[in-house]
């Protein structure tokens, strides 16, 4: 008898219909002998409700801050609503069940309130509890730290609370339903040329992930390649009966087939910036790194190039677009230290990345990216690489027409279903 953890996302349970399809599918897999545990978002919107409540509560002062305990108070609510309703409709159906908040496993954070992380997970009464027949429904998003308070882990945590789990466990592997039915070769809303991948390797899909996939959280995946956990994406809206295979995310040597290049994935939350005639200096760069750090501002690709102005350099940067106001406030502000001469900014910028194990063993990766959006007429304004991604930063207008040229370069359009097996 495996123990297995199901994460259901907002979409899933976004009214009671929908929580009692979820209870069918939980119910299939008690059926088939396994010691369930459950993880829930809150429904759809929701969550976006209890914000906005918080912020209208602020007023006229400021708005709530992310990492007050009663904004966490609030906004953790929405999990526990689901996982009581889930543990009600299961009951309901004639099984052991019951509601798991993140202070009952207990799920251990840091401090960071809004934004906290998991410090440790005690899995020993839970899956005490699953192994005697009760189906665990745990809220995810939330944990309890260390001043006993409620403290939630961001927006996408409960993928990490369910892998936490998982790996707390020792599930067997960790099945994360949600509104699509795997991950792709790319946004199937960008070409209908996009296949459904079999399997895909921790490693690529954490580069996805932190470009702007949005089917799992980043330290989602961090976490399952750490415990090496496997993850399934899967569809909730399948029929119960009839579940599709959806994507296996795993370790590296279980993939039979490394592709070249596996996917093309788009990030529209980008904004750059162009700090102009940098003294050409020692120190100058740590500077302006340093102050965008302590704002808590994230970096990605760094480009510095010879200024105009003999002995200056300009330094460009890219952002998430949510963050380019504060950082060219903190450079404003830090202009007269650092000594440069302007600031630029650019939101209508999008990140194009591919992403492949076989990168690693076949030259001539790059060079078919900058030929086929050399061909295409577009523009790089930036480039960025690791062992098996490059990413470039173009124009937002053409981000979709080179998302389907780089689709087709690299063979992606002609793969079958299951793109990898």
């Amino acid at each position: 008898m495996a123990r297995i953890v199901m994460k259901f996302g907002g979409t899933s349970v976004a009214n009671l219909d929908r929580i009692r399809a979820v209870a069918a599918i939980v119910r299939r897999e008690v059926d088939a002998g396994h010691s369930v545990a459950v993880v829930v978002s809150a429904m759809a919107g929701e969550t976006n409700r209890l914000v906005s409540l918080c912020q209208e509560a602020g007023e006229p002062a400021p708005a709530l801050d992310a990492r007050d305990v009663e904004y966490d108070a609030v906004v953790a609510s929405g999990e526990q609503v689901t996982s009581g309703l889930l543990a009600l409709v299961m009951q309901n159906l004639g099984y052991r069940a019951r509601s798991w908040l993140g202070w009952q496993i207990p799920l251990n954070t840091d401090m960071a309130h809004g934004k906290a992380r998991i410090a440790d997970i005690d899995g020993g009464a839970l899956g005490e509890a699953i192994d005697n027949g009760e189906i665990a429904v745990c809220a995810g998003f939330q944990g309890v730290a260390p001043d006993k308070r409620i403290a939630t882990l961001g927006r996408g945590g409960s993928d990490t609370s369910a892998v936490a789990l998982a790996a707390a466990v020792g599930a067997e592997r960790c099945d994360i339903y949600t509104d699509v039915d795997g991950v792709y070769t790319t946004d199937p809303r960008l070409t209908k040329q996009a296949r459904r991948i079999g399997k895909i390797s921790f490693e690529e899909m954490l580069e996805m992930a932190s470009l702007g996939a949005k089917v799992l959280q980043t330290r989602s995946v961090e976490l399952a390649m750490r415990y090496k956990v496997p993850v399934r994406v899967l569809s909730s809206f399948d029929p119960p009966d009839a579940p599709g295979p959806g994507t296996l995310i795993c370790d590296e040597d279980d993939i039979v087939e490394e592709n070249i290049v596996t996917t093309v994935t788009p990030d529209f939350n980008e904004a750059s910036v162009t700090i102009l005639s940098v003294p050409d200096e020692p120190g100058r760069a740590a500077g302006i790194f340093i102050a965008l750090a302590a704002a808590n501002i994230n970096i990605d690709m760094i480009v510095q190039s010879p200024s105009r102005n003999q002995g200056f350099a300009n330094i460009s940067f890219t952002t998430k677009e949510g963050d380019l106001d504060q950082a060219m406030k903190v450079l404003s502000d830090e202009q007269q230290n650092i000594g440069f001469k302007a600031l630029q900014s650019d939101r209508n910028v999008a990140k194009v990345s591919v992403i492949g194990l076989g990168m690693r063993s076949h030259a001539g990766v790059a060079a078919t990216m900058f030929r086929t959006l050399a061909e295409k007429g577009i523009n790089i304004q930036n480039i960025s690489t690791s062992e098996i991604k490059i990413s470039v930063l173009i124009n937002a207008d053409a981000a979709e027409y080179a998302v389907r040229a780089l689709h087709d370069a690299y063979g992606l359009d002609d793969l079958g279903q299951a793109a990898r097996s």
